[in-house]
């Protein structure tokens, strides 16, 4: 189920978008936004909560942050799934069209990596990559909705929920039966997302929060190339 959750989230796919700059509204930069605090070193439970303080409903912000976003990295932190006592976090960047990087760092290490045409999953205590092609690898996922190439509606019912714990809510809902996933609720502040809420197909939800986010700067495309280490096995999926 980890590896499952890891790269559910990690499908940063393409999104054409406006070639404009995107600036994030000050207030996103107040300490007391919660955006400053190394989620690796916090309790899930002690994350520091955001304010939405934009105008417009989930899907809205949902658009804009689409549209405006060209790369971005930021830090993550999960809760919840089949193993409701154990946190992971980490970080993630991504790059359009279609790159990116979800590096689980604790409490154990995996990466699942994409350079555009495949994505690769590595497990180092496994010692072992796994990889597909993209178009393969992602579906109606929590993560195409926020980076991907296709829009919202393409792939699933959205539902604006009311407004909750100072954000405001989507849900979204595949249309075609997900055998990982049921529905997802997506929390923007701002316009730029804050907390995902996946229940699975058992019932269980997993909650990610994700901070420190840093829009629009050079992301080279070889930082997205992935090699395996010498001796690591190699899977095609």
């Amino acid at each position: 189920m980890k590896k499952i959750i890891a790269l559910t989230l990690a499908a940063v796919l393409a999104q054409p978008v406006l070639a404009q700059d995107f600036k994030v509204n000050s207030e996103m930069l107040d300490p007391q936004q919660g955006l400053v605090t190394d989620l690796g070193k916090v309790e899930f439970t002690q994350i520091p909560d955001v304010q939405n303080k934009s105008a417009g409903d989930a899907k809205k912000q949902l658009s804009d942050f689409v549209k405006n976003i060209k790369s971005a990295s930021g830090q993550f932190a999960q809760q919840g799934g089949t193993n409701q006592a154990k946190s992971q976090s980490g970080s993630f960047e991504f790059k359009r069209p279609g790159k990116f990087i979800w590096h689980v760092k604790k409490p154990y290490e995996q990466q699942v990596i994409s350079d555009g045409k495949t994505v690769y999953q590595y497990d180092p205590d496994l010692n072992q990559v796994s990889k597909r092609p993209v178009n393969q690898a992602v579906g109606a996922s929590p993560a195409s909705i926020l980076f991907g190439s296709s829009t919202l509606d393409d792939s699933f019912k959205v539902e604006v929920l009311p407004e909750k714990n100072n954000m405001v809510w989507l849900r979204a809902t595949p249309k075609v039966a997900d055998q990982g996933m049921a529905y997802v609720d997506i929390a923007f502040a701002n316009n730029l997302p804050a907390q995902l809420n996946i229940k699975d197909s058992f019932g269980n939800i997993t909650q990610i929060k994700l901070r420190n986010l840093k829009s629009n700067h050079a992301l080279p495309d070889l930082h997205f190339k992935f090699k395996a280490p010498a001796g690591v096995d190699a899977v095609d999926m």
